[in-house]
């Protein structure tokens, strides 16, 4: 039922490509997997090899991007991330986000590239046979739409995601196993035994917009909240109609100093052991998240674990993550909410917040 795009013949693509990421074979297996591929299906690529953090940032921001029918990113989700939130810094944003993305395996997890071969309907596959997938994708051309969240922060910042924001012990694993990069997959399976040993509770309040159910149709709030733009307070423009570079509108919140609607859920609880909000089935390449999720569902499927978890029901939901089981545990101590927007607000600014991989300061964060 999805309606397709289909790439032009000839092709002409940007490949990104960050020879440090993952396991630092990127470079290597583009040119032996990838670029034999592209010429036979008539894509031309120019690379463009990310020298810094934020290269590639400033690269798709500035650049004239009509020379090119695809963008190509060969990296982990970082990179990616980056291409994305430089894209809507530009002031023609709405149409360079238009511009066919393209996510190719080079990194350590590779959520995306996994949530894609997913929906392509493959079965589970990793590393090279990973890369030969998605890089058959991009050969055969289709594209169809992904839905990005917009996150505002306390300190004022607007980001553009396309995977998860996390708090606690899934951003620790994430983040405190950068050290052995080196060892690809694997340092998250490390990184979790580390962060195992030394499990840490988080205390804040999180609130969510529950996600409008398919049969009848939920009742319209009373009082509809003031759009947010640029996290401030102001009127929604209909996409399409607004000055150029006006981003659009979050017509579903409220300025984070202001309380959540009467409408939104409060979670009852205050200590947790992780939150993470993600919009793809794939969390890692071998973690099967949320097998709901779908491309373009219009959904953000909401995780949280409270406090009072024990070490080995932990383990055992990261490993039934591995084939998707993990709700079926009935652990009560794991929630998980389809939702349309929500709001993390720490009792203080302790553990790791991130966005697609990214570390972000631990603050008052909504979506």
């Amino acid at each position: 039922g999805d309606s397709y795009g289909v790439l032009p013949r000839p092709c002409r693509a940007l490949v990104l490509l960050n020879p440090q990421s993952g396991a630092g074979r990127a470079l290597e297996d583009f040119q032996a997997v990838v670029q034999p591929m592209l010429a036979e299906a008539d894509i031309a690529t120019t690379v463009f090899i990310t020298e810094r953090p934020h290269h590639a940032h400033e690269k798709v921001r500035d650049e004239d991007l009509s020379q090119w029918d695809t963008l190509v990113v060969m990296a982990g989700d970082g990179l990616l991330y980056e291409v994305v939130n430089g894209l809507m810094e530009r002031l023609d944003w709405e149409d360079a986000m238009k511009k066919p993305l393209c996510i190719l395996p080079g990194g350590s997890g590779n959520a995306l590239a996994a949530s894609i071969n997913h929906y392509a309907g493959n079965g589970h596959v990793a590393k090279k046979k990973l890369l030969v997938n998605c890089t058959f994708i991009l050969c055969k051309g289709l594209h169809t739409q992904m839905d990005l969240v917009s996150l505002s922060t306390a300190s004022g910042k607007r980001l553009f995601s396309f995977l998860g924001f996390g708090w606690g012990f899934i951003s620790d694993v994430d983040i405190d196993s950068e050290k052995y990069r080196r060892l690809g997959n694997a340092r998250f399976t490390l990184g979790t035994l580390q962060c195992l040993a030394k499990l840490r509770v988080y205390q804040g309040r999180l609130s969510y917009l529950p996600a409008v159910p398919k049969q009848g149709n939920s009742p319209a709030p009373r009082d509809a909240p003031v759009p947010v733009t640029n996290g401030q307070a102001g009127h929604a423009v209909p996409v399409g109609t607004a000055a150029p570079g006006v981003l659009p509108a979050d017509s579903l919140l409220v300025p984070l100093g202001q309380p959540v609607p009467a409408h939104w859920t409060v979670v009852p609880e205050e200590e947790f052991v992780t939150v993470y909000a993600i919009y793809q089935s794939h969390l890692g390449t071998n973690l099967l998240m949320a097998p709901a999720a779908g491309l373009h569902d219009g959904c953000i499927h909401l995780f949280y674990l409270k406090a009072g978890v024990s070490r080995v029901a932990l383990l055992r939901i990261f490993l039934a993550m591995a084939r998707g089981a993990h709700l079926d545990l009935n652990c009560p101590h794991l929630c998980y909410v389809p939702v349309q927007a929500f709001r993390l607000e720490p009792q203080a600014a302790t553990g790791i917040m991130t966005v697609d991989g990214e570390e972000l300061p631990c603050e008052a964060v909504q979506g």
